[in-house]
């Protein structure tokens, strides 16, 4: 295989099976790949209680100085029904000029661009001057505990210290070059576990309705926006996502009834101050009595669920600079500095080094038939080679 072809690189890629968290052979290829270019490569397995072992990688090269990471993930979500896929999800047919296949966006195509970008670098000016890595998780669509957070320790205790990371996600609503995210949003979820009183619907002053009370508590909720945006980002947000009992019978009071919820905070917020602000309107709702009328405050229990993120803003500086030179210079356009949208394993780097993300055009990563335009897999390589030459440039 070509490594200076991103187009067989992410074929490659792609007819890994590596459905989180089976490694399919992705990170196999990898170290190949990286390996015949010089790089030292390590291929970690973290655990934890509960969790799969997950598979992780690891790959430097070149002298101390300034040290670019590049930072991605090879595990893709399940396909879903075959049956709505055009080809084999894993079979990586281009047609019309696009490459079908899990991960061909969300996203080993970011990972064959940059492996395809240093090959080339490497032919035309030799090795950069400083340290340049991959460090590549196996754990991004999964639960995000044995992946990146842990290999960026590892790679601490080893020594290596990090200048400054790009992460290859897909950023680009529509078009290759239109926006690069130089922060995210923090996440926070929970469970609110309402406490009721089971019993006969008909005799209902002998039960206590948890429903009622999850009622306005969702209404304390979601009652007031938890802010107007600020100058870097777009207003936080909370979500109820499920409101439930688990009882099937339409006789019966249930005992109790769960309420969950996502928010996505931003630079307003740090975890603890949103914890304070969601509490009391819980509280709140509890204690209401527009649907429990004579009844005192219900009972409740809090469950924060998976571990939350905070909200980061990366300062302007080389790094976004030299890529939105390097954008500007490849595609024509001049990328919008973004925060907008979910999370992604930068909330772990961003403690590390400074962080920025670009990648692929998203708009089919987790869907059937996601596909990549070839010449968007081309013009990306292109923006990352003009990235590892214009940074090592400005900072060596």
């Amino acid at each position: 295989m070509d490594p200076t072809d991103p187009v067989a690189v992410l074929a490659g890629l792609i007819r890994c099976p590596s459905v989180t968290p089976e490694e399919g052979g992705a990170l196999a290829l990898l170290e190949r790949l990286l390996g015949s270019e010089g790089f030292t490569v390590a291929r970690p397995v973290f655990t934890e209680p509960g969790t799969p072992p997950v598979e992780n990688l690891f790959a430097a090269i070149g002298v101390a100085g300034p040290h670019l990471v590049f930072a991605g993930h090879t595990d893709v979500v399940p396909p879903g029904d075959p049956a709505e896929w055009r080809h084999d999800p894993f079979g990586a047919v281009v047609e019309d000029g696009e490459m079908i296949g899990r991960g061909a966006v969300d996203m080993k195509g970011g990972i064959a661009a940059f492996v395809a970008a240093f090959a080339r670098y490497r032919r035309r000016h030799g090795l950069p001057p400083g340290r340049l890595s991959f460090l590549v998780t196996g754990d991004e669509e999964g639960p995000g505990i044995n992946g990146t957070a842990k290999l960026l320790d590892w790679a601490k205790a080893k020594g290596e210290r990090f200048t400054a990371c790009l992460v290859g996600e897909p950023t680009n609503p529509e078009a290759l070059g239109e926006m690069i995210k130089i922060g995210r949003r923090g996440s926070l979820s929970c469970e609110v576990r309402v406490i009721g009183r089971q019993g006969h619907a008909a005799y209902p002053h002998l039960a206590d309705n948890p429903v009622a009370s999850a009622v306005q508590i969702a209404d304390a909720l979601l009652a007031e926006p938890l802010d107007g945006g600020t100058e870097a980002f777009q207003p936080s947000n909370l979500e109820i996502t499920a409101i439930e009992t688990g009882n099937p019978s339409v006789n019966v009071i249930a005992s109790r009834c769960s309420i969950f919820f996502n928010v996505r905070f931003n630079d307003r917020w740090s975890v603890p101050t949103l914890k304070a602000e969601l509490e009391g309107r819980i509280a709140r709702g509890a204690a209401a009595e527009r649907l429990r009328k004579g009844r005192s405050a219900a009972g409740y229990e809090l469950f924060w669920r998976e571990p939350p993120s905070e909200a980061f803003l990366t300062e302007s500086g080389g790094l976004t600079e030299a890529l939105v030179a390097a954008v500007v210079a490849v595609t024509g356009r001049r990328p919008e500095l973004s925060t907008s949208g979910g999370t992604s394993d930068a909330r772990f780097i961003k403690d590390h080094c400074p962080v920025v993300e670009f990648g692929l055009v998203g708009k089919t990563m987790h869907m059937s038939n996601e596909r990549v335009a070839l010449s968007d897999l081309r013009g990306l390589t292109d923006v990352y080679e003009a990235l590892i030459s214009r940074w090592f440039a400005a900072n060596a």
